[in-house]
């Protein structure tokens, strides 16, 4: 019969690694083809990512499924997104130091 101590640590490095293909995804789908697009999003997700609620985790997927102009146009405030939780993102994004 195994050993249960051994079974928390297994079970942890599952975890992390099942986390780190997340995050690697997540980096792939901030790639958008334009680099000042991609530098707000992955700063986010670098930063942020690992210690934010779930919900903000939704709004932050949510908002990886906006188009790329409507994106930029955000960003710099042109338009303001829909809906509130958007906004404060990207508002808390544009707000990350460099």
């Amino acid at each position: 019969m195994p050993d249960a101590r051994h079974a928390v640590p297994a079970m942890q490095a599952n975890a992390n690694a099942d986390e780190e293909v997340q995050l690697r995804k997540l980096r792939w789908r901030c790639r958008r083809g334009m680099r000042e697009l991609d530098q707000l999003l992955e700063r986010w997700l670098e930063r942020r990512w690992r210690q934010s609620p779930t919900h903000e985790r939704e709004v932050f997927l949510r908002l990886l499924d906006s188009e790329d102009d409507r994106l930029w146009r955000w960003f710099l405030g042109h338009e303001t997104p829909p809906d509130a939780d958007l906004a404060a993102l990207i508002q808390h994004i544009r707000q990350l130091p460099v």
